[in-house]
């Protein structure tokens, strides 16, 4: 959510980030903001206007031997009758407005390409080599099967379209990716968190992704009004919700591990096959809270632990500054990490890191105090550690050999126990 006063005083600001951020009906949304902001303020003014002249009948009336008049107790009624008329109408607005300003969007930073959508991201740089294989390379599907390490079919049984059991050592894999985020986040002083996975709608729509129609992503159970978490940043946002953090813990650094569930409801037809886009997957994320002049650098650091967690891993990858058209609601800056994947001769997507600024904390109300004792809010980031299916994925494709095995990568290996994947 943007502060009321930066909208009043820098409405074309605000437009420009709706239009960059292709939200509908931007222009139009602002002004219905500035004129019910225009509103609740008149109305606030006319009822403690009522309410300071209501205190002095009730002074007046209870006085001795006020010597009040038929005159004066008419007026003290119809001025109560007033203040219970603009009431509901001051509720009303306010509730209106509240409303229009959830359907805002972040306003970007300046850096940020300006662009309608993916195609408009801008590639920072290629890190690592590209495998090259002295044999025709198998997909991870193939690799998948021949190692009996996935089954999508037995899945599709039990749970329909887009899941997949992963079975033996893809197991032990993942759990060695899951240690390996932990261990070196927490170095870095992160705080292991394993969160819950359902939450309350409200708490759901305060990190700011369900909003005009973002929330047909996201799988509800009606009866228990309860969302299940796209992301575990939603979790680790709200669980600091309606509270004041101490200055001397920011920057406040969690990761967490969760399985995560996403309807793909926008991606018919796109990876239909195998466990890459899956409504149910595992994940590593992490979240800070910070002073608003300290989020670039935490934004770097984020950043910075997702290269080392691929470069320690050997696989090859691009850094992508995200496009305005691109960035997502609640976002000022945002960078994806993509992963080189030899079947299909292209980088997938496997990590992001967003600075928030405090656009979830003023939805959620989450705050500091500085050290004057001011409230502040804190501002907000999030960043992935390992999207598990999709690094799992990578390991395959780019560590495989050519007797259809698969090394461990050399960092992992501590983990599971062993160095290669062979046919049983």
């Amino acid at each position: 959510m943007l502060d009321i006063k930066f909208i009043r005083e820098n409405p074309k600001k605000v437009k420009e980030a709706c239009d960059k951020k292709n939200v509908n009906n931007g222009d139009s949304l602002v002004d219905q903001i500035l004129d019910l902001d225009i509103r609740k303020r008149s109305l606030l003014t006319s009822l403690e206007a009522l309410r300071a002249k209501q205190n002095k009948f009730t002074k007046s009336a209870s006085a001795k031997n006020s010597g009040e008049t038929m005159d004066d107790i008419d007026k003290a009624k119809k001025n109560k009758l007033e203040i219970k008329t603009l009431e509901p109408d001051l509720q009303e607005t306010e509730k209106k407005l509240e409303e229009l300003l959830l359907q805002l969007p972040n306003i970007p930073f300046d850096d940020v390409p300006v662009g309608k959508d993916d195609t408009q991201n801008v590639v920072l740089r290629k890190v690592g080599k590209l495998p090259k294989f002295g044999f025709k390379e198998k997909d991870y599907m193939e690799l998948g099967k021949d190692l009996d390490l996935i089954d999508t079919e037995r899945a599709s049984k039990v749970a329909g379209s887009r899941f997949g059991y992963l079975k033996s050592e893809m197991v032990l894999l993942e759990f060695a990716l899951v240690n390996f985020a932990m261990e070196v986040a927490r170095k870095k002083g992160f705080i292991p968190i394993i969160p819950p996975v359902m939450l309350k709608e409200q708490m759901a729509r305060g990190t700011g992704y369900f909003e005009l129609g973002d929330e047909k992503e996201a799988y509800y159970l009606p009866e228990d009004k309860m969302y299940l978490a796209g992301t575990s940043e939603q979790s680790l946002i709200a669980m600091r919700a309606d509270e004041t953090l101490a200055l001397d813990d920011l920057p406040l650094r969690y990761i967490a591990f969760s399985t995560c569930f996403r309807r793909e409801a926008g991606s018919y037809g796109k990876d239909t096959k195998g466990i890459l886009r899956v409504h149910q997957f595992d994940k590593v994320e992490m979240v800070v809270f910070s002073k608003p002049e300290d989020s670039k650098k935490e934004h770097t650091l984020l950043l910075s632990i997702e290269e080392e967690l691929m470069k320690k891993l050997g696989l090859p990858y691009q850094v992508i500054n995200i496009c305005t058209g691109d960035l997502g609601r609640p976002a000022a800056k945002k960078y994806d990490i993509e992963v080189w994947l030899p079947s299909e001769k292209k980088y997938r997507e496997t990590h992001s890191t967003s600075n928030c600024t405090d656009f979830q904390a003023r939805r959620l109300n989450i705050h500091y105090k500085d050290k004057a004792g001011r409230n502040n809010f804190a501002n907000t980031l999030n960043g992935t550690a390992f999207a598990i299916g999709r690094t799992l994925i990578a390991i395959l494709e780019n560590y495989q050999q050519k007797d259809g095995s698969v090394k461990v990568p050399k960092v992992l290996q501590k983990y599971t126990g062993f160095k290669v994947i062979k046919k049983k």
